[in-house]
């Protein structure tokens, strides 16, 4: 792992920013961007991994809350999506794991709460789970947010749609695209955070959907979950059509220090939807 500067993020103000990547083991290039408040509440960081067909847009919310309580706030794209690229290994849970432990090691608190929504929630799990013992060591806490542990087969039908050209042409046209993501938000959602998945899913490349969409086929992450000693909120959209609610409370049952919480009124995009809540339950971890 190698961390080189990046360069700029258009909209983002250069005031306690600092923009880089970082390098994989298998040459993906990471797009990283650290936020630093002016005061740093008790020197505990935030890092931040979005979905599938989102990228660190998702947490614009969520990341100007918690700098207004004093945390650092570390957000990357995952790999294929936003300012990243892929590398040479195939995208898949472990993976992205990996890709995860990669922006861990350049983060320079010693503490940090790692919060996932949707498959950052799969890859912040993966990453628990491959050694509870450094996840113990190194995280503070991990909100997971509209995602599960498990039954996560996509229907070989809906991949085929991802990685279509047709799907692509539609989420390019607003309306349509708006009307095609319409499950992915409560039924009470600001158009403008719909507009927003559909501007992320549409700048999203076709082939790095179906093979995100892909990749979670098989994954069952619950008997490593059981070993993770690290507390958690689990969060779920009451109204999520995307992951099952009752998924996040498995995830909850299942790790030793975990709660879980509804989120009322809202669909699977919770970093969107419910930033406070998002921002609140993070907080509850770091200066818990």
């Amino acid at each position: 792992m190698s961390v080189t500067a990046g360069g700029p993020i258009v909209g983002i103000p250069a005031a306690g920013v600092r923009e880089y990547t970082v390098r994989t083991d298998d040459g993906a290039v990471l797009a990283v961007t650290a936020h630093r408040p002016s005061s740093d509440a008790d020197g505990v960081a935030v890092v931040l991994a979005h979905g599938w067909a989102a990228s660190r847009r998702v947490w614009h919310e969520v990341r100007g809350l918690l700098l207004g309580l004093g945390y650092p706030v570390v957000c990357y794209d995952q790999r294929g999506h936003g300012h990243s690229t892929t590398g040479r290994e195939p995208i898949g849970i472990e993976r992205l794991a990996g890709d995860l432990a990669a922006v861990l090691e350049s983060v320079e608190e010693e503490k940090v709460v790692l919060c996932g929504h949707s498959g950052g929630g799969f890859a912040a799990m993966a990453y628990a789970v491959a050694d509870p013992e450094r996840a113990g060591a190194r995280l503070r806490g991990m909100a997971l947010l509209a995602t599960a542990a498990h039954d996560q087969d996509t229907p070989p039908a809906e991949v085929g749609m991802m990685g279509s050209r047709l799907f692509s042409r539609a989420l390019a046209r607003p309306r349509l695209g708006r009307f095609l993501l319409g499950k992915t938000v409560g039924d009470k959602a600001d158009p403008a955070v719909l507009e927003t998945n559909r501007q992320m899913f549409a700048a999203t490349p076709a082939r790095v959907r179906a093979d995100c969409f892909r990749s979670s086929r098989g994954m069952d992450l619950r008997l490593g979950l059981a070993s993770v000693p690290v507390p958690a909120l689990v969060l779920a959209g009451e109204a999520d059509k995307i992951i099952s609610p009752e998924l996040g409370e498995v995830i909850a049952r299942t790790m030793p220090q975990a709660r879980f919480r509804r989120v009322a009124g809202a669909g699977h995009m919770l970093p969107l939807e419910a930033p406070g809540q998002v921002a609140q339950a993070i907080h509850e971890l770091a200066s818990g």
